[in-house]
């Protein structure tokens, strides 16, 4: 469903680490960007039932593509753009405003 632009200029090899599987992505895409090139499609799940859910809007307004950022939960990975070696993990649930300090 989701393909890289080959058209587009392309930015320089950034390393980063999903749940700990190591990935690449471009400089100046987002981190959600650069999961979904990667094939992951479900970067949290929900507070309630657990259920998996993918990136939606890619504009910052729905939070579905909520996801831990180098130990910060809650970060919109639509909204941030990779670095390298950012560590990103799947947001299980809800995370506490105390480990937003960062």
């Amino acid at each position: 469903m989701f393909r890289s632009m080959r058209d587009a200029k392309a930015g320089a090899r950034l390393s980063f680490t999903f749940d700990g599987r190591p990935l690449t992505g471009r400089e100046g895409d987002t981190v959600t960007a650069s999961l979904l090139a990667n094939g992951v499609t479900a970067c949290r799940e929900t507070p309630v039932s657990g259920v998996p859910r993918a990136p939606y809007c890619l504009m910052g307004v729905c939070f579905d593509c909520l996801v831990v950022i180098d130990g910060v939960g809650n970060r919109q990975g639509c909204l941030v753009p990779l670095r390298d070696g950012m560590r990103i993990e799947t947001q299980h649930g809800r995370r506490q405003p105390e480990e937003m300090q960062g």
